[in-house]
């Protein structure tokens, strides 16, 4: 009798679980970058999508939308259907940090279950072209001269209340020197006025085509903020070579992400396919070479455990920072 009861209500419990789970996918799967194209974060999905996609057996669309530090392409996330079919390639600046520094955002961190870890992102000041400082310490001089001028060196960053606006205030607040922040809707557009000459420094992950403009001399990596220089820009020294800068050390994680209430078969679905395709030797290797640092796969458990110690972690930032809702 035992027996039977329990078949019973294993078999209830499968027949709760929609039809459409159990299948998943059946149809292309949309990854939500929350950029325009051509930053790093773009850089990174368009990479993953097509091995992802081999593993998945269907198409993996890249969607770019920027705006409001990446929380108008959160919220078009939470906006649609619980079914896995659009998955938010996400970071603290976007899930944690934006609705603390924007009172219009209304989803909290805890909307979002990562499903899986991507990789860390080392930073690097950038710089436009003709700015007189080849280091930290000549940075932190310059920006003091211009400052005493009358006229603030420029930070640019993604966003009002974004990690990489935290980031210059709190170096204007490292060197008691003030700095003119101007906000963008994304990397690729900071970039275009590095070019151009229309800000002077920004404080960013970078990937392969922004070391090609520096080798070109299109524009120049100030310093690396870390302990020691980066693999990939072996020439860029750390902030730790220099006085002003040393211990001004940064990154940033990325992950995938999916709404919380997802059905957990999806969830299994879209973490096997992912940590198969991160897993993948050839395409770690392809994003290191893209400054990415890549882990091995977490678990589900470890990727939930990952996410709740990144929450922590930003919101302890944010509030040494004084970030206030705008």
């Amino acid at each position: 009798m035992k027996l039977i009861q329990f078949l019973l209500v294993a078999g209830s419990s499968l027949v709760a679980i929609p039809a459409s789970a159990q299948t998943f996918p059946t149809k292309p799967v949309t990854v939500m970058v929350p950029y325009p194209a051509g930053g790093v974060s773009d850089v990174i999905a368009r990479l993953v999508s097509q091995p992802l996609a081999a593993s998945l057996k269907q198409p993996v669309l890249v969607d770019n939308l920027g705006g409001a530090s990446g929380a108008i392409a959160a919220q078009k996330v939470l906006d649609a259907p619980s079914d896995g079919y659009m998955v938010f390639q996400g970071s603290p600046n976007e899930l944690i940090l934006a609705g603390l520094a924007n009172k219009a955002v209304k989803f909290k961190s805890e909307d979002f279950r990562m499903v899986q870890f991507i990789a860390d992102a080392p930073l690097v000041i950038i710089a436009r072209k003709g700015l007189e400082a080849n280091n930290a310490d000549e940075l932190v001089a310059l920006a003091r001269r211009a400052a005493a001028s009358g006229k603030s060196l420029t930070y640019a960053s993604v966003g009002v209340g974004s990690f990489y606006h935290l980031l210059g205030d709190q170096l204007s607040q490292k060197i008691n020197t003030p700095m003119l922040h101007i906000p963008y809707k994304g990397a690729a557009d900071v970039v275009k006025d590095l070019l151009g000459e229309q800000v002077d420094i920004f404080i960013s992950p970078y990937a392969a085509p922004h070391i090609a403009m520096q080798s070109a001399g299109k524009l120049k990596f100030i310093a690396a903020i870390s302990p020691k220089r980066q693999a990939t820009i072996p020439n860029v020294p750390s902030v730790d070579e220099g006085v002003a800068l040393k211990g001004f050390h940064h990154s940033i994680w990325t992950g995938y992400f999916v709404k919380k209430d997802t059905p957990e078969p999806v969830v299994q679905a879209l973490h096997k396919a992912l940590s198969d395709t991160l897993g993948d030797p050839k395409l770690k290797a392809t994003l290191e070479a893209q400054s990415a640092i890549v882990p091995a796969p977490l678990s589900l458990t470890d990727a939930s455990k990952k996410y709740a110690a990144g929450i922590t972690q930003f919101r302890a930032i944010a509030k040494s920072m004084h970030l206030q809702p705008q």
